[in-house]
């Protein structure tokens, strides 16, 4: 059968390879980011190999443009049953110099966006009596990370947002789960290694299986709890860190 899924930050890193593997297990993706011409990329990806998606622009701190985003999805592919999201900013500044716009700003698009992606999304899922909904959090808000406070408390809100969700949800029979990943090779993730900011090394010395993760490692799975087979998962972290040492 296949179901709707909208992917936020869909057009790069973690996101697209979300998108990708979706598409893959016969999904119609919607692939949902800031970036138009990304979006755009990924989308034409996906119909190239016989899929079947569609690519929208939107800024998820942005609750109109949200639902409209929604309703152009619903309008090309259909309901939405599966809302992954992705979509997210990172920053490292000491605590002292983070300033109070900052400080927004890492709440209305980690946090704050996901709220209401995913309010304007349940409804959906509430009608179709089945729903499956991964929220990507971040292992830094499980062990804490230095010079990145606004960030941790965005993502520890993602965490505690989304077992309280599952609660809430599970009489509609629709999960919700969080993967925190560890240090993935996203283009996110290779600022702070090229600016010197973070050591790799130092970060793969604490992964005992001795590397970073790969998008891909995400997606899969991402996908297996957007699949069918996980209907009696709900309210976890999954956690996708190579063994990292929280």
């Amino acid at each position: 059968m296949s179901r709707v899924a909208v992917v936020t930050g869909g057009g790069s890193g973690m996101g697209r390879a979300i998108c990708l593997q979706l598409a893959e297990a016969g999904r119609h993706v919607a692939v949902l980011d800031i970036n138009a011409d990304a979006a755009t990329a990924v989308a034409q990806e996906i119909t190239a190999a016989g899929g079947t998606a569609t690519a929208v622009a939107v800024d998820v701190s942005d609750r109109a443009a949200i639902e409209a985003a929604l309703d152009e999805v619903r309008s090309a592919l259909g309901r939405v049953e599966i809302m992954v999201t992705s979509a997210g900013i990172e920053g490292f500044e000491a605590f002292l110099d983070i300033t109070a716009e900052a400080w927004d700003r890492m709440m209305a698009v980690n946090l704050t966006g996901t709220f209401h992606c995913l309010q304007a999304a349940v409804p959906d899922m509430i009608e179709a009596g089945w729903g499956r909904i991964v929220t990507i959090s971040s292992s830094s808000a499980q062990s804490g990370t230095r010079n990145m406070s606004h960030y941790v408390a965005s993502k520890g809100g993602v965490i505690a947002f989304t077992k309280a969700l599952a609660l809430d949800l599970a009489p509609h029979r629709i999960t919700v789960n969080t993967i925190p990943p560890g240090v993935i090779d996203t283009p996110m993730m290779r600022r702070p290694i090229d600016a010197g900011t973070m050591n790799e090394d130092a970060v793969v010395a604490r992964a005992p299986l001795g590397r970073l993760g790969t998008p891909e490692d995400i997606a899969a799975a991402c996908v297996f709890l957007c699949s069918e087979e996980a209907g009696y998962i709900t309210g976890q972290q999954i956690n996708v860190n190579g063994g990292w040492y929280l």
